[in-house]
C-alpha cells in the first residue's frame, strides 16, 4: 500500500471488515491508514452502517479503532436521512432493529404503523433471532408491494461478518422486495450518493487522486467501478470462496482492481 499511497493520496475506506471485524480491530490494516495519514494522506471511512456517523464512531471508539488512524466518516445512514425526508412526509414504517432508531432523531419524519406510511425504512432484521436464521417476512413484504411502498434501504449490505460469523443484512431483505415487484432506493454502496458525500468530505478531490478500500465484492468493488474509482480489494472477511480474487474480477471484469490482499497492510 506504500506505492498506492503515494500515487492516491485519498482513501474512501470501508470500515467493518477492513480496519475491524465487529469486535476489535484489524491492526494491519489500522497501521497502514495511520501510516498513509502520517505520508500526508487522507482517509474518509465509508460504511454502510444504517446509522449515523456519531453512532458508528462511538462503536469503533469502543472496540478500539484509533481516531488516529482516519479524517472523517460517512455512513449510509447519514445519506438515508436525506432519503427519510424526501419520502417521508406521511411518515415512515421502521423495519429493523430497535438499537437503529437512533436515525429518526433529529428529523421531522416520524414512525408510523404500517396502515399510515408512505414508505418503508429498512435497516436490517427485527431482532437476533430473524437475522441468525435470516427470516424474511414475505408476508410483510406482500403487505408493503400491496400499498405500492417504496422501502428505503439503510444499509445495501446483504451479510457483514462478525468475528468470521456471516450474519445477514437489510440489504438481503431490500433484494428479496426488489426481486417481487417492490421499489427500492439504496443510500450506500454501491450506489452513487454516498460516494458523493464522501468525497465531498475528502474536500472534491480530482478522482485520478482517489482509491476505494473495501472487502465487499458487490458494494466496494462494484461501487468503485460504477463510481469510476480504481479500488483495493480486501480478499478476507466475508470473502469465503476458494479463490476470491477469481471470483470478483470474474464477476466485476471493468473494474480497476490495483490491488488483492487478504488484509490491509502497508508495505
Amino acid at each position: 500500500m506504500k506505492q498506492l499511497s503515494a500515487r492516491f493520496p485519498i482513501w474512501l475506506c470501508d470500515v467493518w471488515g477492513v480496519a475491524h471485524d465487529g469486535r476489535k480491530p484489524i491492526p494491519h490494516a489500522v497501521d497502514a491508514l495511520i501510516q498513509h495519514r502520517r505520508a500526508g494522506g487522507k482517509v474518509v471511512f465509508i460504511t454502510n452502517a444504517p446509522t449515523p456517523k456519531l453512532n458508528v464512531q462511538a462503536f469503533i471508539d469502543k472496540i478500539g479503532v484509533p481516531r488516529e488512524a482516519y479524517d472523517d466518516m460517512v455512513t449510509s445512514g447519514d445519506v438515508t436521512r436525506e432519503l427519510m425526508v424526501e419520502l417521508g412526509d406521511h411518515g415512515l414504517y421502521h423495519l429493523g432493529p430497535p438499537e437503529d432508531l437512533p436515525i429518526f432523531k433529529g428529523l421531522e419524519v416520524k414512525r408510523v404503523p404500517l396502515e399510515q406510511a408512505g414508505a418503508v425504512l429498512c435497516t436490517g432484521f427485527i431482532d437476533e433471532v430473524a437475522r441468525a436464521g435470516m427470516k424474511i417476512d414475505h408476508a410483510l413484504l406482500e403487505q408493503f408491494l400491496s400499498r405500492g411502498l417504496t422501502m428505503i434501504c439503510a444499509n445495501p449490505d446483504k451479510v457483514v461478518s462478525i468475528g468470521g460469523v456471516l450474519i445477514p443484512c437489510a440489504g438481503a431483505i431490500a433484494e428479496v422486495y426488489g426481486q417481487m415487484g417492490g421499489r427500492v432506493m439504496m443510500a450506500g454502496k454501491p450506489f452513487a450518493p454516498i460516494y458523493d458525500v464522501a468525497l465531498k468530505h475528502a474536500g472534491h478531490p480530482d478522482h485520478i487522486k482517489v482509491l476505494a478500500i473495501g472487502d465487499g465484492p458487490d458494494t466496494d468493488v462494484k461501487g468503485a467501478m460504477q463510481n469510476n474509482l480504481p479500488c483495493v480489494f480486501v480478499s478476507g472477511g466475508i470473502n469465503k470462496g476458494a479463490d476470491p480474487e477469481a471470483e470478483v474480477r470474474a464477476r466485476y471484469p471493468d473494474a480497476r482492481i490495483m490491488k488483492v490482499m487478504p488484509e490491509l497492510y502497508w508495505t
